[in-house]
């Protein structure tokens, strides 16, 4: 066995790395984007629907039910309006999908 005589790598290097390799998911992109997410949305669509991630331009959000699916999809336009601030890395739509129960 060979031991290292390296120092323990930072776990933000490591996660960085990991999501290099992933390449599908931008893993600061979605905590921007739920920080964001109350500040665009109305407080009960904040509370009960939730931003998973955004691949190729598109952000999949949780919800819990077909109203919500309707309403986000509804207000989807200033939704993707709200996220302007984050420049080209912003969705440009999205997508719903149900909660699993």
């Amino acid at each position: 066995m060979r031991w290292r005589d390296e120092q323990p790598a930072n776990l933000g290097d490591l996660l960085d790395t990991l999501a290099g390799r992933l390449r599908k998911v931008d893993l600061r992109l979605i905590d921007e984007i739920r920080t964001l997410w109350p500040t665009i949305v109305e407080p009960v669509i904040a509370e009960h629907c939730r931003p998973e991630f955004v691949k190729n331009g598109v952000l999949l959000v949780s919800v819990p039910s077909g109203a919500f699916a309707q309403r986000v999809m509804t207000d989807s336009a200033s939704i993707l309006e709200g996220f302007s601030p984050l420049g080209e890395r912003a969705p440009s739509s999205l997508r719903t999908v149900l909660e699993k129960a």
